[in-house]
């Protein structure tokens, strides 16, 4: 009993996602000893739902493991090629296939539209006081899933908010360049050196919206164009909503062209929406990359200028500050590594 008290613990200790996730597969571990431990969640359209990789560790694995960030759906398996899952999701229960191994799945909450599961692979059956034991681990996990939601999104969108965004650029940074040693100097500002991009969008004109429409349409247009967020980018791309009309995102991709098309996908989709009331709104956006000894401010900076540009420049298109600044229309602004600039 002291050992799960302890576990409790810990468990409940993390702010940060992924650190929750491994607290709970090193729960699993120290209560059941398994084979592996793989938690999944379904991505993609209803029609076409695949199962991604939120963790995972086997036997032989010193660390738990994940699926790419920037993996393509057609690369992840699909829903149907794993029928327990599906079980254990569309029956909300524990799902249980015996033999050697033994396969046990646990359907996990996270909010309304998430399909998340629990997948234990054991040498034998888990026992009854055992499952039971662990659903109740799961339930206290869920819940503390969503009080991290309920702090950390914003209420209208429930895309993250605000004040999520600077431990997630810091962490994105840290995973980028692990050691800013290591990099050399040539490399340092290069805008294609490394895999992060951060996106700023802004509707246009959306005070004529709110002015023309009231404000409870224009809340409308904010939550739908969230959805259309969602359905564009890719599967651990962070969207931000920073207040008002004014939306930030993440992105993990292998170069500047990825993070273009992507951002170009979004543009053209929000172009051609229908929005109730309304009808068609656009928006422009400003790119930049994440560079090493970045600050949060610093990228939101060179982001903004790009987004500015489109703003001043037509409105409804994409524009790329590593772009701007090679064309002469934007002059590139220096990164401080390693030190505090005070005037």
């Amino acid at each position: 009993m002291p050992q799960i008290i302890d576990n409790l613990a810990d468990l409940t200790a993390h702010m940060d996602r992924d650190d929750l996730e491994s607290a709970l597969v090193q729960t699993i571990n120290d209560l059941l000893s398994p084979l592996s431990i793989e938690i999944c969640r379904s991505v993609g359209e209803r029609d076409d739902e695949r199962w991604l990789t939120c963790i995972k560790q086997g036997p032989h694995d010193l660390v738990p493991k994940t699926d790419e960030g920037w993996s393509d759906l057609d690369d992840l398996p699909k829903l149907a090629d794993f029928p327990l899952r599906r079980q254990a999701v569309d029956c909300q229960r524990v799902a249980r296939q015996a033999g050697f191994p033994s396969l046990t799945v646990f359907p996990l909450f996270r909010n309304a539209a998430s399909r998340s599961v629990l997948e234990i692979t054991t040498i034998s059956p888990i026992s009854d006081a055992s499952a039971s034991l662990l659903t109740g681990v799961l339930r206290l996990y869920s819940n503390f899933q969503h009080l991290l939601d309920y702090g950390e999104r914003d209420t209208l969108t429930e895309l993250l908010n605000r004040k999520t965004f600077d431990g997630a650029f810091l962490k994105a940074t840290t995973k980028q360049y692990p050691d800013l040693e290591e990099i050399e100097g040539d490399r340092r500002d290069h805008p294609g050196a490394g895999n992060y991009w951060l996106a700023m969008i802004d509707i246009d004109h959306f005070k004529r919206v709110n002015d023309t429409y009231g404000h409870l349409i224009g809340d409308e247009v904010l939550l739908l164009l969230a959805r259309l967020m969602r359905s564009c980018f890719r599967l651990n791309d962070q969207l931000y909503r920073f207040g008002g009309e004014e939306f930030v995102v993440l992105m993990h991709c292998r170069s500047e062209a990825d993070a273009l098309q992507v951002l170009e996908r979004l543009r053209v989709h929000t172009e051609q929406y229908l929005f109730p009331q309304v009808g068609r709104i656009t928006i422009s956006i400003g790119l930049s990359d994440v560079r090493a000894g970045d600050t949060p401010s610093g990228a939101i900076e060179r982001a903004d200028k790009a987004l500015y540009f489109a703003k001043s420049n037509g409105r409804n298109q994409v524009r790329s500050y590593a772009a701007l600044v090679t064309v002469g229309a934007l002059e590139d602004q220096a990164v401080n590594v390693g030190e505090v600039e005070l005037f």
